[in-house]
């Protein structure tokens, strides 16, 4: 099989020009002499347009000038983090170089404010270890985090290894200690390092105004000394409202009644509401308002000769900027469990480990749809691609390697396609051997051809699809698909993205039971504009919070909310909302991963991998979300039948 497809396949052969005559210049034409025309008098319309042409060439200028600063000022405060520290100076020499165009990994730190010279790291215990992966091919941006309590081996430079909390890495031996300790644990290369100050983060958030977050439920502490309040002060109510800096990482860091488990969560979900904030109302002068406080608290470390931090940055903020809906990614360890008694420190499984790198590495922007589809019974929209043995296949040669097509076409049999053989002696070049990314052509004459092709462009991690062009026609053969094998290939296919959404719909866990909040909804109706609504079906284990069961408050300025708390059956399990405002653009409510319509009623799906963590209703001039724990505690479909059962309070 090997061998006859490799018969005539990716045999070097000479590359033809373009066999196009080049033509003389045409002879200019007799030159013409003209009179100057006399000089027009003045009218006061041309006074004035010319008025205005100086003033727009003023705006002009300033403009300029004002870009100028700022450009000028941009790259000031790129140099400013970039790594100067001994410590992140130290650890970026271990990073590794990310392939041009290809998926990069930072591993960023945070940790508490240090004084003085880097010597005072030791004995300090970085607060957050988390991996950002930017991936330019499924054009995605996938989140892990690490919980600080996570029993993990501790690799430090020159030492023996030995095992203890992930966060010791930090205070035994730095960044460098932190950075070995995650490339041992994942097996992932790392091309950046950024550290952040925790404290400077207060400073960030007070910079950008605030940012919009959704608080769970009732955080409060004052440390008057006991034992019981020995922990830092919080004071925060439940419900969607913008924090400022303090407040912030009071939120980000509190974990004093919980578990690191929901401090992970918090954290995650700040970063989600952070970007959500940037890419509603972020403008230039802002952002350069931030910069400072930035280049003063965050550091960057990047290896030797992988050029421009400047552009690096740039790119990849543009790239989270631009992100569309359901293409932000967040993985989670799953199976943690207590290794002593006291809970004290965390342990998890091997496999779990291997399945959330996997998952971390090959992310799905499929799987909100397949989730809310399987928990509404329905078939996904998508239509499918055809199968592998419906697929017929012409391989080229693009890159001028000898043997890289017939390898393709030899991978891509092995998984079922069927290939189309050339007559023997007849070469399978492309036109060009200058193929840098393998281009995936389809016939659009034959049904499903497009989708066969996004399906085998995926296998090689940075096809690209278009249609055949005509002079690959005849090149094609009749094939659905041809597949111009470029030069980054490296004759492994790419692994498929990770589908984990579950394959079956459930029974929801729920009880009808509207006397619950129908009269604390009644008390807070006069003092709210907009229609309430009653949620007549709630999660069988809750009830409303003890603390605080409900909210009715200013959002902002002149729109009013109502927050519902609901507490599941411990604490542990965590808390879960309903909001009602007339706010209709939140940042929040940017951009939803799928909508439904079930019984006329429209409703908008915001959903964490496989997992529904809120829905919205908008109806009579309000929106209604129902938010899930912050762990996602309640299934989907215990949340699709909570969302369906809110009902006008009557």
């Amino acid at each position: 099989m090997r061998t006859t497809l490799k018969r005539g396949i990716g045999r070097g052969a000479a590359v033809n020009g373009n066999g196009r005559a080049i033509l003389p210049p045409t002879v200019p034409a007799p030159i013409t002499r003209y009179r100057q025309p006399g000089r027009p008098r003045r009218t006061a319309w041309a006074l004035i347009g010319r008025a205005l042409l100086w003033l727009l060439a003023l705006v002009v200028l300033v403009g300029l000038g004002v870009a100028g600063g700022a450009y000028l000022y941009y790259n000031q405060s790129v140099a400013a983090v970039e790594a100067h520290s001994h410590d992140v100076k130290q650890a970026q020499k271990r990073l590794d170089i990310a392939p041009a165009n290809q998926p990069t990994i930072a591993l960023v730190i945070g940790y508490d404010k240090r004084k003085g010279t880097d010597a005072e790291i030791t004995g300090q215990r970085s607060d957050t270890m988390m991996l950002l992966r930017a991936d330019p091919v499924s054009n995605t941006i996938s989140m892990m985090s690490f919980p600080r309590d996570l029993r993990a081996e501790i690799r430090c430079p020159n030492r023996a290894s030995y095992v203890d909390r992930i966060n010791v890495a930090y205070g035994e031996c730095g960044s460098t200690g932190s950075l070995e300790t995650v490339k041992a644990l994942t097996g992932l290369p790392i091309n950046y390092l950024i550290t952040v100050n925790f404290h400077g983060f207060k400073e960030i958030v007070d910079k950008v105004g605030g940012v919009w977050v959704d608080v769970d439920r009732r955080y409060y502490n004052k440390n008057v000394g006991t034992a019981a309040t020995n922990y830092a002060d919080i004071d925060l109510k439940p419900g969607y409202q913008k924090v400022n800096g303090q407040d912030a990482l009071d939120f980000v860091r509190f974990r004093h009644t919980d578990s690191d488990l929901y401090r992970i969560a918090r954290q995650q979900q700040f970063v989600k509401a952070m970007k959500q904030q940037v890419s509603k109302n972020m403008s230039v002068w802002k952002l350069l308002r931030i910069l400072g406080s930035i280049t003063r608290n965050v550091e960057i470390g990047q290896p030797a000769g992988s050029g421009s931090l400047g552009s690096a940055i740039k790119s990849y903020a543009l790239f989270a900027y631009g992100l569309p809906a359901g293409h932000f990614m967040q993985t989670k360890i799953e199976n943690l469990q207590n290794y002593d008694p006291a809970g004290a420190e965390l342990v998890a499984p091997e496999q779990s480990i291997r399945d959330a790198v996997q998952e971390f590495t090959n992310p799905n922007v499929d799987v909100p749809e397949n989730a809310t589809s399987v928990a509404l019974g329905v078939k996904p929209k998508k239509r499918a691609a055809p199968a592998a043995e419906d697929t017929s296949i012409t391989v080229l040669n693009g890159n001028g390697v000898v043997g890289a097509a017939s390898n393709a076409a030899y991978a891509l049999a092995q998984r079922g396609y069927k290939i189309v053989v050339p007559p023997t002696g007849k070469l399978r070049n492309a036109p060009t051997w200058d193929y840098l990314h393998t281009k995936v052509y389809f016939d659009h004459t034959q049904k499903g051809g497009a989708l066969a092709a996004r399906k085998v462009a995926s296998l090689f991690g940075d096809g690209v699809v278009a249609q055949l062009p005509i002079d690959f026609v005849q090149l094609a053969d009749g094939a659905m698909v041809t597949v111009v094998v470029g030069k980054t290939f490296r004759g492994e296919f790419a692994a498929a993205p990770v589908d984990n959404a579950p394959k079956k719909k459930e029974p929801p866990f729920v009880r009808t039971d509207p006397a619950q909040t129908q009269s604390l909804l009644k008390s807070a109706l006069k003092q709210v504009d907009f229609p309430l609504m009653v949620p007549t079906v709630v999660e069988r284990a809750s009830s409303v919070d003890r603390e605080q069961p409900i909210r009715v408050y200013a959002l902002k300025k002149h729109v009013r909310a109502v927050r519902l708390t609901f507490l599941t059956s411990t604490e542990a399990a965590g808390y879960w909302g309903i909001e009602e405002t007339r706010w209709g653009d939140a940042p929040v409510l940017q951009q939803p991963n799928v909508k439904h319509t079930i019984k006329g009623r429209r409703y908008e799906f915001y959903v964490n991998g496989p997992h529904v963590h809120m829905i919205v209703l908008r109806e009579r001039g309000a929106t209604y979300w129902v938010v899930n724990t912050l762990l996602d505690a309640l299934s989907n479909e215990t949340m699709i039948a909570i969302a369906k059962g809110l009902k006008p309070l009557r």
